[in-house]
């Protein structure tokens, strides 16, 4: 899957994030990592209800923002997290 945009406005700044998914992602490691400006700044994992935890914030982005980042990407696959996840029936 390719990388996305998207834009978090707050009174002090406006962010502008690429957020990358890794569809096969292990427990050890985040299924979302977001960049900022090149940068790789944070990542997100899906709990067993799919709403995004933050799972690690190197860039040491407010957590304010990183909550409005979490909304936008939860928002972004209106079926749930692993929407492109399909499971065949034989």
């Amino acid at each position: 899957m390719e990388n996305y945009p998207i834009t978090i406005s707050t009174n002090k700044k406006v962010h502008h994030f690429e957020v990358g998914e890794y569809v096969h992602y292990h427990d050890e490691k985040c299924k979302f990592r977001v960049f900022e400006n090149g940068v790789y700044v944070a990542s997100f994992e899906p709990d067993d209800h799919q709403f995004l935890h933050i799972c690690q914030n190197p860039g040491r982005v407010d957590e304010h923002v990183l909550h409005l980042l979490a909304d936008q990407i939860e928002a972004h696959h209106p079926h749930g997290i692993n929407d492109n996840i399909r499971k065949l029936k034989l």
